[in-house]
């Protein structure tokens, strides 16, 4: 079977296409990415093959390109994940995917950045049949042994196709021969042993899995995939609270401190918002106001207040909370303008400008009227701007002109 049609991106994705800029290289996979998922809502194997076509050729394209933030290796590793269920559900006849895995697999012995690591992963579900699965397991054991006899031999063994091996055998259902190959690696490597994990826990044995992943902690191991395994295990098992009480705060770190609050929150939502916010402060010293915007959300005004004050937060953040709530929550909407304005005048804030000071203000005095504490609001300013002894007068000179001082 072959497909005939024009890929627009394709030709975009040249060798050394986009020499070393990372963000259009970015914007084009992803561009890329979602002209695959189009043709798969109408024909599937024409999406696999686009699919197969894009993989073979992003490597090759971004071979020059500054990874350095790791922005593009993030964007690859996010078209693998939407990549490879394409391929893998394709309603193709056994030859055809044959090929497919044929050229795939010629990519990832050709990544030498490497860029595309992440596909043998899922070598498994590429081969759709545990039939496949089992002849590409045959396959790839002899070379993974000899690898990881190298290694324990003190050599520097390494085999591309380690973990391609390991899914095809738990794709092909062979999950003795899986565990006893794992007992055979000179080193406790999570991306091998989380397959272990994964056929204890499909054999009824959650008690054992969780004690294998626990088992597969070390110095560079992924503390928080390995956190968020044993989380599965015991909300799998019905154990959601030892999960919350074990595992919550580990395995539930997002880029912000509010996302991670409401990660938690929805997971586990038989504990109430105060106990959370309560232990993740308790989690991070030292930051007590990073977590003011989630005691906001949840909701906990005196709370959020509190945190504000004890370390520093934000001014910006706490000025959009006074500019959104200064109507519903005037009393609330207050004190956090009132805190943005005393971090601001202790020299706190990320490029804080005039505006952001008089921003701050402004709110903080028609929440002030809201609330009819207009007087007293200004009096503390008064004083606030009278004692500054920051040394940091840029933001005090402004409060003090809209004060008149």
């Amino acid at each position: 079977m072959e497909m005939k049609h024009k890929w627009t991106f394709a030709a975009r994705f040249r060798r050394h296409a986009f020499g070393w800029r990372s963000h259009p290289a970015i914007e084009r996979v992803n561009e890329a990415v979602a002209e695959i998922k189009a043709a798969a809502r109408h024909d599937q194997m024409l999406a696999a093959e686009g699919a197969v076509l894009l993989i073979e050729k992003l490597s090759p394209a971004l071979e020059q390109v500054d990874s350095s933030s790791g922005a593009v290796g993030t964007a690859v590793n996010n078209a693998i994940a939407a990549l490879a269920p394409i391929i893998a559900e394709a309603p193709v006849p056994e030859q055809v995917r044959g090929k497919w895995l044929d050229r795939l697999w010629k990519a990832v012995e050709d990544d030498e950045m490497p860029y595309i690591e992440l596909l043998p992963e899922y070598w498994g579900e590429l081969c759709h049949t545990t039939e496949l699965a089992s002849r590409w397991a045959d396959d790839l054991m002899s070379p993974l042994k000899l690898s990881w006899a190298e290694s324990r031999k003190g050599d520097l063994g390494f085999f591309k196709g380690t973990s391609a091996c390991l899914s095809a055998l738990y794709a092909a259902g062979r999950y003795q021969e899986l565990l006893a190959l794992l007992d055979l690696c000179p080193y406790k490597f999570w991306d091998y042993r989380q397959w272990g994990v994964k056929v204890l826990i499909v054999t009824g044995r959650q008690a054992e899995a969780l004690r294998y992943a626990e088992d597969s902690r070390g110095l560079n191991e992924p503390a928080a995939a390995i956190a968020a395994t044993c989380e599965q295990i015991l909300l799998g098992s019905g154990l959601a609270e030892e999960a919350y009480q074990r595992y919550a705060i580990a395995a539930n770190q997002k880029t912000t401190y509010l996302a991670t609050f409401r990660a938690i929150a929805k997971k586990y939502p038989h504990k109430g918002a105060k106990e959370i916010l309560a232990d993740l402060v308790a989690s991070s010293p030292g930051n007590e106001g990073k977590w003011f915007a989630a005691a906001k959300a949840a909701g906990l005004y005196a709370e959020a207040i509190e945190l504000a004050n004890r370390t520093p937060c934000d001014p910006k953040t706490l000025t959009r909370a006074a500019r959104d709530l200064k109507g519903t929550e005037p009393l609330f909407a207050v004190e956090a303008g009132f805190t943005a304005l005393r971090w601001l005048s202790a020299g706190y804030g990320y490029e804080i400008t005039g505006f952001d000071v008089r921003e701050a203000f402004d709110f903080t005095m028609e929440a002030a009227r809201n609330a009819g504490s207009l007087e007293e609001t200004l009096l503390r300013i008064r004083k606030l701007v009278e004692n500054d002894t920051s040394g940091n007068s840029f933001a005090s000179r402004i409060i003090g002109r809209e004060l008149e001082i």
